[in-house]
């Protein structure tokens, strides 16, 4: 059975960091693309970054390139998201899915995922 399990989350002060791991089991990363995404409250969900099964492409929402990086443990099968210099705006629940990558943008959680990790709440505030 395909699943993905978010960790890492919590309360951190403005300008600093969290990690979270997307574990997955049921399936390989090197067969699927791996997307995050956050959902702040009373907004939308949004794509935030992304990694191809290959592990070679990555891709960042604008509001987090330079300060957020993707990477991928195969060993582990997890995928993590290293999360730096962290804002009031970064708040928001958090989660992983499999995707579907076309071109060159971010996954759309409506119409690019296939399946769900259950989430975590990232809380930036002092």
């Amino acid at each position: 059975q395909l699943q993905l399990v978010e960790s890492g989350g919590g309360l951190v002060q403005p300008g600093g960091s969290l990690r979270l791991s997307c574990a997955v089991s049921g399936f390989s990363l090197d067969d699927y693309n791996i997307g995050w995404f956050r959902q702040a409250p009373e907004k939308e969900r949004e794509g935030v970054s992304c990694i191809s099964k290959s592990g070679t492409n990555t891709n960042y929402a604008d509001s987090v390139k330079g300060r957020f990086t993707i990477s991928r443990d195969t060993a582990k099968n997890t995928v993590y998201l290293q999360m730096s210099s962290l804002k009031a705006e970064d708040t928001g629940v958090y989660y992983c899915a499999v995707v579907r990558l076309s071109g060159t943008g971010l996954p759309d959680p409506n119409y690019d995922v296939y399946y769900w990790g259950q989430g975590t709440q990232v809380t930036v505030s002092s």
